[in-house]
């Protein structure tokens, strides 16, 4: 009983036209190892040099434990200042993240060390730029991206181990209803076949991240990621360029965001307990007729 990975394809470089045919269009993940060899922040994004310009602002802390379903997600465990969170990842493992931290909205400048790839796509936001940092041993729960985009995901001073799946897996991965993230209970990178049966045989995708790669995930893609060195991302986000596109966008933030979030508050614990065993039902009777 096991997940079906196979490798994530890996280029140096490659053109709009065979990005669009082969990987855009058709929903694939890619590697392009060579996207970031001329921006200035391949060499010059250091934590030493992170340090200098934002060492002194305070920053929210997350770690791997199992989300309190009955509360908004992604809520902090601790806050510490960002040079002393520097300092802490690379002198020691540690399960503490920082999630979708816009530091260039603290120092402006800093978008002048990336080059955003219009070349490659349209539709990136450059407006919103984020960045995620990670010790040793701290995960990112498996989950697909709400406003649903084109995500081009660099990494920076590390490894980060990387699974995907398709969409179209959403009920065999015990997705939560009214919510774009999975059911916490199983370990993306050692599941339980056993107790979570729906698993077994789901088809994805796995890489190891290095400095300057940079991992296109497409629209709905599900994704899980551990840092396997202290070390951090920068996110471009890029929507669907098409009115479908953006309506999905639309309707997908506001599902998975105004209608979960009033229902939590509404319910609270009952709700929490009835979406946790949805999710299973669902994944279940998904396995066991063979169906995604």
């Amino acid at each position: 009983m096991s997940f079906i990975l196979r490798p994530v394809d890996t280029v140096e470089s490659i053109s709009k036209e065979d990005f669009k045919k082969n990987y855009l269009d058709p929903k694939k993940p890619l590697v392009i190892k060579g996207l970031t060899k001329d921006w200035p922040a391949r060499e010059k994004w250091t934590t030493e040099y992170l340090k200098s310009i934002a060492g002194d602002v305070e920053v929210p802390l997350y770690d791997n434990s199992k989300a309190d379903p009955s509360k908004p997600i992604n809520a902090a465990v601790a806050h510490m200042k960002f040079g002393d969170y520097l300092d802490l990842i690379k002198r020691e493992p540690t399960e503490l993240r920082i999630f979708l931290f816009n530091l260039f909205k603290k120092v402006p400048g800093l978008i002048n060390d990336v080059k955003i790839p219009k070349g490659l796509m349209g539709g990136v936001m450059e407006s919103v730029p984020a960045m995620f940092f990670g010790g040793s041993n701290s995960e990112t729960f498996l989950h697909y991206d709400i406003d649903l985009p084109n995500i081009l995901h660099t990494h920076f001073g590390g490894r980060k181990h990387v699974i995907l799946f398709d969409y179209k897996w959403k009920k065999r991965l015990y997705c939560l209803p009214n919510a774009t993230y999975a059911l916490e209970d199983f370990n993306v990178g050692k599941p339980d076949f056993e107790k979570f049966p729906s698993l077994n045989g789901i088809e994805g995708y796995e890489v190891i991240l290095e400095h300057g790669d940079t991992l296109f995930m497409p629209i709905g893609m599900w994704h899980w990621m551990k840092y396997l060195d202290g070390s951090f991302s920068l996110s471009l986000r890029a929507w669907d360029q098409s009115i479908a596109g953006k309506a999905a966008s639309l309707w997908s933030l506001f599902k998975h965001g105004a209608v979960d979030s009033l229902l939590k508050m509404a319910f609270k614990a009952n709700y929490a307990s009835y979406r946790e065993k949805l999710a299973v039902k669902r994944a279940e009777n998904a396995y066991a007729k063979g169906k995604l």
